[in-house]
């Protein structure tokens, strides 16, 4: 069966690297940054800004809050996620593993999946890689993930290696449903006029917490059963950075050369830049939006936050080098006022620039790797980030 995406790599310098990733709804340059649309949509950013202005290729939904609400039955009637939502581009969903995981208090886990109660009601509820696979095919997403138990960044070997056991027979699990939904034409997704390998992709993850030789167990496992991609996932999960690095530096050198190489969840900017250092294609990460939301705003000089009284009479934009509407119009003066008085376009504001900076970012990343300049790039963005006494947030 022909591959539900095409895959080609365009240019290398060292590990890092661009290519061309085509799903059945649009084509999309890696390295790429995917805004988060937890519910659908992205917080205070609409589709108008991320198609026109920002040129957005793919984004990512939440499967285990969109099951929750408005549920799957609607979404499905409705005609799909891109239907509903009105998102015409690329769409990745989740598994929803990882939220289960995190309702500590709240989950049974069962070899055949999870029990849990549901954060907004406590209502119980089941989920599996059956049933996952099933919610995702009603969501018509482009690129689908597996179900997968997302262990603590500092859980043990043991617990580390019983939880890569039980993600390596959910994988397979998953795949075989997957395939089986696909035949049974249950993707939502599907338009009249796609061909018949223009149908949804499935991605594996690869666990194993902070422990190198179990990682490299559990990408030998993955790989064996078979994706169209490859997620590094349990990074960014309470473990400390340096952590975070080592395992990518790795790992990531090690995934199929032949395949996209996502990190799920990761990260600041500083997170992309390393993360593409090692060779990873595709990332995802909410912060953009909820930073924004608290007045917190990435430029290439560091963070900074909105808050601060030294902004108060400010005539400058939040980043002099960011090409967004937000920054070619709005003084950080003005932002300051906004979100001092509560005003709700301070959110909207510091998390569109947020995610257009995030995004332009992506592209400088991808110039520097064809022009063999990524390792200079680097060392610039890095050390910008802490120029001017930019304060963290």
């Amino acid at each position: 069966m022909a591959s539900p995406i095409d895959w080609k790599i365009s240019a290398r310098d060292g590990e890092a690297r661009c290519g061309i990733l085509r799903t059945r709804r649009s084509e999309i340059e890696t390295p790429v940054f995917m805004p988060v649309g937890t519910q659908g949509a992205l917080k205070g950013v609409r589709f108008e800004w991320l198609e026109d202005e920002m040129d957005a290729r793919i984004i990512l939904a939440n499967t285990y809050h969109l099951f929750l609400r408005p549920g799957v039955e609607i979404i499905r009637e409705l005609g799909g996620l891109h239907r509903f939502s009105s998102w015409n581009r690329s769409l990745l969903t989740d598994s929803g593993g990882f939220q289960v995981f995190s309702l500590t208090e709240l989950r049974k886990l069962t070899e055949d999946g999870v029990e849990f109660r549901s954060h907004i009601d406590g209502t119980k509820y089941f989920l599996s890689p059956e049933v996952s696979m099933e919610i995702q095919a009603a969501l018509g997403s482009d690129i689908v993930m597996v179900f997968d138990e997302c262990p603590p960044g500092d859980a043990g070997v043991d617990a580390t290696r019983k939880s890569l056991e039980l993600t390596a027979r959910w994988a397979q699990r998953s795949k075989d449903r997957f395939h089986q939904l696909q035949r049974d034409g249950a993707d939502a997704g599907r338009r009249p006029e796609f061909d018949e390998h223009q149908r949804q992709a499935l991605f594996g993850i690869i666990q194993g917490a902070g422990h190198l030789d179990l990682r490299s167990e559990s990408l030998a496992r993955t790989v064996e059963i078979g994706f169209d991609g490859y997620a590094i996932g349990g990074l960014s999960v309470g473990e400390e950075k340096s952590v975070m690095y080592e395992v990518l530096d790795h790992l990531a050198p090690q995934m199929p050369v032949e395949a996209p190489r996502y990190l799920m969840g990761v990260g600041t900017p500083e997170d992309l830049i390393e993360g593409v250092n090692c060779g990873v294609d595709m990332f995802d990460c909410v912060i953009p939006t909820r930073n924004g939301r608290t007045g917190s705003a990435f430029t290439s000089r560091g963070k900074l936050n909105i808050r601060n009284a030294k902004f108060a009479r400010d005539e400058g934009p939040l980043d002099p080098n960011c090409p967004c509407s937000v920054c070619r119009r709005y003084s950080l003066g003005y932002l300051r006022h906004l979100y001092q008085v509560g005003e709700m376009n301070a959110a909207i504001l510091i998390s569109h620039h947020n995610v257009a900076f995030f995004l332009d970012t992506m592209r400088k990343v991808r110039s520097a790797i064809r022009e063999g300049k990524f390792q200079e790039f680097r060392r610039r963005f890095l050390a910008g980030l802490k120029e001017n006494g930019a304060e963290s947030v």
